[in-house]
């Protein structure tokens, strides 16, 4: 019974131990939750960067856009008929008369044939194939051993 006594007495002494011990492992937890909230608010913080530089570069895209087609506009304005007559009755050219025109002919120069794609139909292509191609292995044993045999009045 002394020995009970004695282990009694000494865990009121200690008590402060199982304090400690609850106390820990609050901590313990409080730091395991502070450390999934920081992990959690790593990810959301990584996640909200990548959506805005997403939103920057569709933007970007848009603009881009944007500029294309007004120089588009642009080059389509400045290329029209109306605009080349007028820079080039600025620059000091003249409609010309047919009559005006003299034309020089080249004795033998054939002029390129108009190219007719009305067609659908394409037209067929004639295999070349060589004359090695043409040749089973028995017409080639066949030669060899004619061309290798001796003849009859020669040694």
């Amino acid at each position: 019974m002394n020995n009970v006594t004695q282990i009694v007495q000494k865990y009121r002494q200690a008590s402060w131990r199982v304090q400690r011990q609850w106390i820990g492992l609050f901590l313990l937890g409080l730091v395991l939750v502070a450390m999934v909230a920081a992990i959690y608010l790593n990810i959301t913080t990584q996640a909200n960067l990548a959506g805005r530089a997403i939103q920057n570069t569709r933007a970007d895209i848009l603009t881009n856009q944007r500029t294309n087609a007004d120089l588009e506009t642009q080059l389509a304005a400045l290329t029209s008929t109306e605009a080349m007559q007028k820079r080039a009755q600025d620059l000091g050219f003249q409609p010309v008369d047919p009559t005006d025109i003299t034309y020089v002919v080249v004795p033998g120069y054939q002029p390129k044939p108009a190219i007719d794609l009305t067609t659908n139909v394409p037209a067929p292509a004639n295999a070349i194939i060589l004359p090695e191609y043409t040749e089973s292995l028995l017409d080639w044993f066949t030669q060899e051993l004619v061309s290798s045999a001796p003849s009859g009045g020669q040694p």
